[in-house]
């Protein structure tokens, strides 16, 4: 066979291998939407949904969906730092009886630590510097921007922005404080904000501490006589891709402790976050427009959502996540003022909540439109919780009463496994939905709740639901 036969035969080939892998990458990961069959229950309805015009069909099941999302993940990173060291290899020499890192110009590793940026007398105020450590790492190939321990910052608000060299790291050693004077904070939303980055990395072992009291005590929830208005979120990431987030201590967040907005393929791990029960606002991780993201193995306690999750967002995993105090983990709200939303392809895993006013929860507001879908609660024990179980579909956190409205956010196949504990209230399972648009597709299955003191059967409340029982489930809806 002649070369060019050769050349021919190897061409092809390449290109089959091309059009086999580039579906899976381009597929909507990792829950790809072709099959009609339900992903929780095996039995099919009538019901679609209408997104700007097109039919979206069930997604399928989640089973691997922990794997899917490390492998993206370590596939996207391992590829950007092979990219980026493959051709180096570093060397040390010894001067002056200290070891120092040589590497090529090609690939250098940078260790540039802020405490270099920070001018002589600068103790109450820090932010400068900060910006000028950015600055350097961010144009700096292979730099790892270091905050170091045993060393205290206080900070004003501050936008980290990219885009960046790839493959660029900021390791989180020592403390950063927020400023307290609230004039320092033009935009009232912000504080810390991370935006436009791709493989990007944040490490912890420090602490970042929002000193949120000045803000809580102004608070309309604290103090009604005082007007309603916003306060910062500690840590917004926004417009990232490829990001991990691992080893994160935030305390005392002025509002909310961490926002990922807009983002894509996320993994966040050993995140603390803690304020007290009573600080009001102050979600641990919000999660909103943002897909391919999972959290994994934290502890958090706040005064609102340990986790929440809201419009625009796709394909979230929640595991091994200790909760308490706070409001529980929650989908919403979704739909005020009459908004479309879309939530889809949730699992919650591995959780533990104690103390908190709902366990696992899912809220809409009357009016809205779009859907919630496709969510999976399971392996979940609740202590002293109220409202372990909880979808209302007629949420209203206002002053004013809500008036009861035609429309409604969608909310079907949602499946609650294994799922046992104690409940604070008589009602350990609340399931209150549309009486226009019930709720579709919803199963318990394996469920064991009982009220904490015993004295009492736990009930089930259940009203305008297609609702499946599965296994053994405890209290269940007539």
């Amino acid at each position: 066979m002649c070369v060019k036969s050769h050349f021919v035969i190897l061409g092809v080939t390449i290109i089959i291998l091309i059009c086999s892998f580039v579906p899976v990458c381009l597929s909507s990961y990792p829950f790809p939407e072709h099959d009609l069959k339900n992903y929780i229950t095996n039995y099919s309805t009538n019901y679609n949904i209408s997104d700007d015009g097109n039919e979206l069909k069930d997604s399928q099941n989640l089973i691997n969906y922990d794997r899917l999302i490390l492998d993206r993940l370590k596939h996207s990173h391992s590829h950007s730092h092979s990219h980026s060291h493959s051709h180096s290899h570093s060397h040390s020499y010894s001067h002056g009886g200290r070891s120092r890192a040589v590497a090529p110009s090609s690939s250098p590793t940078r260790i540039i630590n802020v405490e270099n940026f920070i001018k002589s007398g600068r103790r109450r105020d820090h932010t400068k510097g900060f910006k000028r450590a950015w600055k350097k790492a961010c144009s700096t190939k292979g730099a790892i921007l270091l905050v170091p321990k045993n060393k205290k910052y206080r900070l004003r608000p501050i936008k980290f922005s990219g885009p960046c060299h790839s493959s660029f790291a900021i390791k989180i050693r020592g403390r950063i404080e927020a400023s307290t004077n609230i004039a320092d904070y033009r935009d009232r939303r912000l504080w810390i904000v991370f935006e436009n980055l791709s493989n990007f990395k944040v490490q912890g072992r420090g602490t970042i501490d929002g000193r949120g009291h000045i803000w809580w005590q102004n608070s309309c929830k604290i103090n009604p006589t005082k007007p309603c208005q916003h306060a910062p979120t500690a840590v917004t990431f926004v417009g990232c891709k490829n990001l991990i987030v691992d080893g994160l201590k935030i305390i005392n967040a002025q509002q909310m402790h961490m926002i990922f907005e807009k983002c894509d393929a996320v993994r966040a791990s050993n995140i603390l976050i803690k304020a007290p029960g009573n600080s009001p606002n102050t979600d641990g991780i919000h999660v909103t427009e943002t897909k391919n993201i999972q959290i994994t193995r934290s502890r958090i306690g706040t005064g609102d959502d340990c986790i929440s999750i809201v419009s625009g967002s796709k394909n979230v995993q929640v595991s091994d996540i200790t909760c308490g105090p706070g409001h529980g983990i929650s989908i919403g709200s979704l739909g005020k003022g009459n908004s479309k939303a879309q939530v889809s392809n949730v699992l919650v895993n591995k959780a533990r909540l104690f103390g908190t006013l709902n366990g696992v929860r899912i809220k809409t507001w009357q009016g809205g439109q779009g859907y919630a879908k496709n969510f999976v609660f399971q392996n979940i024990e609740m202590q002293n919780v109220s409202n372990p179980i909880i979808i209302d579909q007629n949420y209203c956190d206002q002053k004013t009463p809500c008036h009861e409205m035609k429309s409604a956010v969608y909310i079907h196949n949602v499946m609650y496994k294994n799922i046992k504990g104690t409940s604070f209230t008589e009602s350990a399972i609340k399931i209150n939905c549309s009486k226009s648009h019930e709720c579709r597709g919803i199963t318990l299955q394996n469920i064991n709740l009982v009220i904490k003191n015993g004295k009492k059967a736990a009930k089930a409340e259940c009203k305008n639901v297609e609702l499946f029982h599965r296994g053994k489930v405890s209290p269940k809806c007539s």
